[in-house]
């Protein structure tokens, strides 16, 4: 497309026309409220949504699986899988599931401004300032210019939107919600108001679950009780007040939800919640336009500007859609999950239907955590504490799933959750339902933050009783197989089957790659915080089993051909190009896998994804966005760029928000994609796991100059790094230790080192895998690297 090709001003998108789809919308929110503009010159349409506004309510006593007679189903699913039976393991693990789905995210409403005369033969531009948090929208409007200006405020939760020109008239304010609602419209002196109050819905049927009949939304009937709670069917408000300023016109919106927590009843009389959200749009209306938006932009900078990545001297037109797109999905991860929000779902805060795709829920077999791959790299890690949050919750939550279910200690969590912690298996068939490792992979994230330094006494114990429950559960799952290995049993790779005859096909079986990295990643962190706390902390008995099981706990196995497999032996899969891509986790969000310490899994890994890329995996968004991480730690630039060509191309939309084809339906967007490509941008410049800070380690041949700024790695090391013509030219590193082993490329040029101490020599390490080199660095501080070619050595 001809908008690919320009060059804009950096940190910006810029199109012309407005979007015609959703996909295409410009998004601003503060991690709350979210808002999709259209972009459409003299009349704005905007959809907005509340992170907090989902239907139905706190699952009570009874709702899940309860009441179930022990013992569990989970021995008959287990002698089936020792029996080599897979097909009746599958149909043995419906007992599992519980009988529920999760609930749907829902949209408060469009809201629409009418503020100038349509000129169907101006030009307009829409433009997203990603630095600034700030969408524009320029036009002529009878030959006299207007523009709009649009940022949802974190500091003092409202919308604001300006509109400002010659041609802009007194707006005509809309607001249409698919919810049964009240409005109410008063003036009071020069401003008017408009208020709307309703309900959502008290259940949603998934959208994948097809139907349209009366069951498929159900509305609340209910009245609230004497407290002005219900069981479910929250109540909503918004306030909206447009006034007149210089120049123009400004309007201010607020909006508030009923939800009070994930087991609490929530509000169902909408009469306090207008009374707040009205009076946070008056204390916003006493600040002048300027000063908003001033409050609104040091807030946003005071994140956006922690890094910067900077390509334009590459001078290519694919190295300056990737930094854009580094840049977007760092404004989206702040516009979508904010310290007290919910984390960001699969929309992130941004939706315009009451049956969204997959219900706009949390996917917790990979979607949700990809939302947060880049937010310690790219310095965002205080925007994780509402996925830290929710952790905590769905560990409490799934400790009624491990003991209902599965008849063992701890909890588990499923492949979908929501707003009210939903954790059992939902009923359908096996190779979406049976997957009980959320947690396990989850609480890698809380190790991560700790990893990064900072963390005092008190945050590490946190961690560590939030973790212990996943632990148990875990070593509740492990058993001895035949050939008296330590298995996950039953276990699945999410999502994917395999054939057993030619008549039939299965997912559950016991040693699935992933459960296997998994819950060996999950044992060796616990044991190692459980070290860092020291003695008196950690559970004894829990410590001793997990020792002895990580140490003889299987890991996952090479096929004959090579290839890392997916399944515990040589199975074939269902769909050899799946979309997800389990198998690998320990390659990449994991770091087992690595090119000096694990060479033979390192190439298995990299068969494997091979193989599932010529078989056409990598279809949506996300996957592909996985693809470039994998291709980063496998240190394959060709790759990298062929997936970034892909990622930012056909599953883009001209917004760059990431898509998921839907076959003969429309793409819908998945902020997962965003994320995860975001993500991978920074592991292709660089990476640090296993001991070694590796710098530029997979560079595209497009990026051929540029320079980043503040990007971090695990230990908590900081590192800027500018190159030239593929080589490094100067990097600074702040090291929060000593002892680090710096992996650069071995392009024969000199090194020069100056330290916290002044200039250090250059010593060359053992163990750098072919083309890189290694030095060691053994104290903490500010080092500073200059690199010099040698003489003689030609230009490129």
């Amino acid at each position: 497309m001809d908008h690919r090709q320009q060059r804009v001003e950096r940190h910006r998108i810029e199109l012309d026309g407005p979007a015609t789809r959703f996909v295409d919308r410009f998004l601003i929110g503060n991690g709350t409220l979210g808002a999709a503009l259209d972009g459409v010159p003299g009349r704005e349409g905007m959809d907005l949504s509340l992170d907090t506004l989902w239907s139905g309510g706190p699952r009570r006593p009874g709702d899940g699986p309860a009441g179930r007679s022990l013992p569990s189903p989970l021995e008959s699913v287990r002698r089936a899988i020792a029996d080599g039976d897979p097909v009746a393991a599958d149909a043995r693990s419906a007992a599992l599931r519980g009988t529920t789905f999760t609930e749907s995210f829902q949209p408060l409403g469009r809201l629409t401004i009418d503020y100038a005369s349509p000129d169907g033969g101006s030009r307009s531009t829409r433009t997203s300032d990603l630095a600034r948090g700030v969408v524009e929208t320029t036009s002529a409007s009878g030959g006299e210019a207007v523009a709009l200006h649009a940022f949802v405020s974190a500091v003092d939760d409202v919308l604001v939107v300006e509109l400002l020109g010659d041609g802009v008239r007194e707006p005509r304010v809309g607001f249409a919600t698919p919810h049964p609602s009240t409005t109410e419209e008063h003036t009071v002196g020069d401003t008017r108001w408009w208020s709307a109050t309703g309900r959502a819905p008290t259940s949603v049927r998934p959208s994948y679950l097809g139907g349209d009949d009366d069951e498929a939304i159900r509305y609340p009937t209910d009245v609230p009780d004497a407290d002005g709670l219900v069981d479910a069917g929250m109540a909503w408000a918004l306030s909206i007040a447009v006034q007149p300023i210089p120049g123009g016109f400004r309007l201010v919106a607020g909006a508030r939800s009923g939800h009070r927590g994930w087991q609490d009843r929530p509000l169902g009389d909408p009469s306090t919640l207008l009374e707040h959200t009205q009076g946070t749009v008056l204390r916003a209306l006493r600040r002048t336009g300027q000063a908003l938006l001033d409050r609104h932009v040091a807030d946003h900078r005071s994140l956006f500007d922690r890094v910067d990545l900077d390509l334009s001297a590459s001078a290519s037109a694919s190295a300056d859609l990737a930094e854009r797109y580094f840049d977007l999905g760092r404004a989206l991860l702040i516009g979508s999950s904010r310290p007290g929000t919910e984390p960001a779902n699969l929309q992130g805060v941004w939706n315009d239907q009451v049956r969204p795709p997959w219900s706009a829920n949390f996917t917790t077999n990979i979607n949700l955590q990809m939302n947060y791959w880049p937010a310690e790299s790219t310095g965002l890690g205080d925007l994780v504490e509402p996925l830290t949050r929710f952790i905590g919750e769905l560990v409490d939550a799934g400790q009624r799933t491990a003991g209902e279910s599965y008849g063992l200690d701890g909890a588990a969590a499923h492949h979908n959750s929501d707003l009210w912690r939903h954790t059992d298996a939902v009923p359908l068939d096996a190779h979406w339902a049976n997957w009980p490792s959320a947690l396990p992979w989850l609480v890698a994230h809380l190790h991560r933050r700790l990893d990064d330094g900072g963390a005092d006494h008190a945050a590490r114990v946190a961690v560590l009783q939030a973790v212990e429950p996943v632990v148990s559960f875990v070593l509740g799952m492990v058993v001895t197989d035949a050939a008296g290995s330590l298995v996950v049993s039953p276990s699945t790779s999410p999502e994917n089957r395999f054939v057993v005859d030619t008549d039939h096909t299965a997912a559950v079986t016991a040693g699935v790659a992933m459960d296997q990295e998994l819950a060996h990643e999950c044992l060796r962190e616990y044991l190692a915080l459980a070290e860092r706390l020291g003695d008196g902390i950690a559970d004894v008995g829990l410590l001793a089993r997990a020792r002895d099981t990580v140490a003889t706990l299987r890991l996952p196995q090479v096929g004959r051909d090579g290839t890392l497999l997916e399944w515990a032996e040589e199975r074939e899969p269902t769909e050899p190009g799946h979309r997800h891509l389990s198998h690998l986790y320990g390659l990449y969000p994991g770091t087992r896998i690595t090119e000096s310490a694990t060479p033979q899994h390192f190439e298995a890994a990299r068969r494997a994804l091979r193989r599932r890329l010529t078989n056409g995996g990598g279809g949506t968004g996300w996957s592909m966005a996985w693809v470039l991480c994998l291709a980063a730690r496998l240190r394959d630039p060709g790759l990298a760029s062929e997936a970034l060509d892909t990622l930012l191309g056909p599953l883009s939309s001209a917004s760059l928000l990431d898509l998921h084809p839907m076959g003969d339906l429309d793409d819908v967007f998945q902020i997962d994609g965003n994320l995860g490509g975001t993500a991978g941008v920074v592991e292709l410049l660089v990476q640090g796991h296993g001991g070694v800070l590796s710098l530029l380690p997979t560079l595209p041949a497009e990026w051929s100059a540029g320079r980043f700024r503040g990007f971090r790695v695990r230990g908590g090391h900081v590192a800027d790094v500018e190159w030239s013509r593929h080589r490094p030219v100067a990097a600074t590193l702040l090291l929060t230790a000593g002892g680090v082993l710096v992996e650069l490329p071995d392009d024969g040029s000199t090194i020069a080192i100056t330290g916290p101490r002044g200039a250090l020599p250059t010593r060359l390490e053992d163990g750098a895998p072919a083309g890189r080199r290694r030095i060691r660095l053994d104290e903490p501080g500010v080092h500073r690297l200059g690199f010099a070619r040698p003489p003689g050595d030609p230009e490129d």
